[in-house]
């Protein structure tokens, strides 16, 4: 690494026993009086080796289940590893589970100078520092408060402005933050790039790759307990996209339901990759290949085929239509099966989208077949402005009229 290693992971283990059967009741002892917890074993972490460098903004990502949690009370010490090495140089901040070492029966005042000397602080040094802890935590009149009596957005402002006020040389911060108002989240961000500029090591443990890409100088993908990628943010934002996005969709689900006696009847819908196979997730710009499978059922002059494909919450998002077969379309006869693809480019924002797709008479007009959610995908990546449909253009601005001030 191009810096000194201030943190250092090697080997590292850490498994819990889930029990399958438990022995609960007076009654179950009396009937089994020899029966035993049943335990099965559950791998959270397996062989984990990494290093964070001094001032790096490092980020660790993984499905639910993966171990990063553990990994994160692992470095804080709540968790104890069963084998392998953790070494840290530095005052260390975890920020991991909203109100952990908080006492609800004490006040804010009470609570910051009680974790304030655990962090590291003297009672001394902790009473100077607490207007801008409540400052930063916009507490003021809540001082005095028992924290019984806080909501939950309270208490993680407190914590945050705790933690900010210790000035520690690591930061270990899970994904609690998103539990803040949207005001405190902007200063959540703003603080992040203070930290970064101050050059301040943080672990970051966060689901959303736009902050992984924005902030990270590495990060870290971890499935099923193991590294599967680590290096390039943007890189390993990417392959957990990937990962966490397959088989999100019903892949190439086809619904005939309510087609009923239709002069075009449908036996097939998909949606495939490149490579022709059904794929349920596509990165934004990977071009959608939608496939579907017809039988007339009678004589056509001619066909054209339509697909509305429509965002989850019921938007209409874009229609496409063409004719089947070229133009001029072809006839079609009673019996005859078609396999039709339409490609589309995929300049849809993250989501998940389903397509519906109908059949018209193109010369005589009237609808031959309509099938409402014929298949589904989901789009993941591209841009962080969370729009239906990211446009291609170039802005240019034109002064019509300029006057003397």
């Amino acid at each position: 690494m191009s810096r000194p290693a201030q943190i250092q992971v090697e080997d590292l283990h850490k498994s819990f026993r889930i029990p399958t059967h438990r022995v609960d009741s007076l009654k179950e002892r009396v009937v089994k009086p020899l029966s035993k917890p049943e335990y099965r074993e559950l791998k959270a972490l397996d062989g984990i080796s990494f290093e964070v460098g001094q001032g790096e903004f490092f980020g660790i990502v993984g499905r639910n289940g993966s171990g990063k949690s553990t990994l994160l009370k692992l470095l804080a010490s709540i968790y104890r590893a069963d084998s392998g090495t953790i070494r840290m140089a530095g005052r260390l901040a975890p920020f991991i589970e909203l109100g952990v070492g908080f006492n609800p029966n004490l006040t804010a005042r009470e609570n910051v100078v009680l974790n304030g000397v655990m962090m590291g602080l003297t009672p001394g040094e902790t009473r100077q520092r607490l207007d801008a802890i409540v400052e930063f935590a916009e507490l003021g009149e809540f001082t005095d408060l028992k924290l019984k009596n806080y909501s939950s957005g309270m208490l993680v402002r407190l914590a945050f402005s705790l933690m900010m006020e210790v000035d520690p040389d690591i930061f270990l911060i899970d994904e609690v933050l998103a539990v803040g108002d949207a005001a405190f989240q902007q200063k959540c961000a703003d603080a992040f790039r203070q930290m970064k500029a101050e050059g301040k090591t943080i672990v970051l443990v966060t689901h959303e790759m736009s902050t992984v890409e924005e902030y990270c100088d590495r990060a870290m993908l971890i499935s099923d307990g193991k590294i599967a990628e680590i290096g390039d943010s943007e890189d390993v934002g990417r392959r957990y996209l990937r990962l966490n996005f397959e088989g999100a969709a019903g892949v190439g689900r086809a619904s005939v339901e309510g087609a009923g006696d239709a002069p075009v009847r449908m036996l097939d819908a998909a949606v495939v990759n490149a490579a022709g196979e059904r794929a349920s997730s596509f990165e934004h710009g990977e071009a959608i290949r939608i496939q579907i499978e017809i039988e007339a059922r009678e004589d056509f002059a001619a066909l054209a085929l339509g697909h509305l494909i429509v965002n989850g919450d019921g938007v209409n998002v874009c229609q496409l239509r063409a004719p089947i077969g070229g133009d001029p379309p072809p006839p079609v006869k009673a019996g005859e099966r078609l396999r039709v693809e339409t490609v589309v480019e995929n300049l849809l924002g993250a989501g998940h989208y389903f397509v519906h797709c109908g059949i018209n008479r193109l010369l005589e007009g009237g609808v031959a077949l309509d099938v409402a959610g014929a298949a589904d995908f989901v789009v993941f990546g591209g841009p962080a402005d969370r729009a239906l449909v990211s446009l291609p253009q170039e802005t240019s601005t034109t002064v019509l009229e300029r006057a003397a001030g």
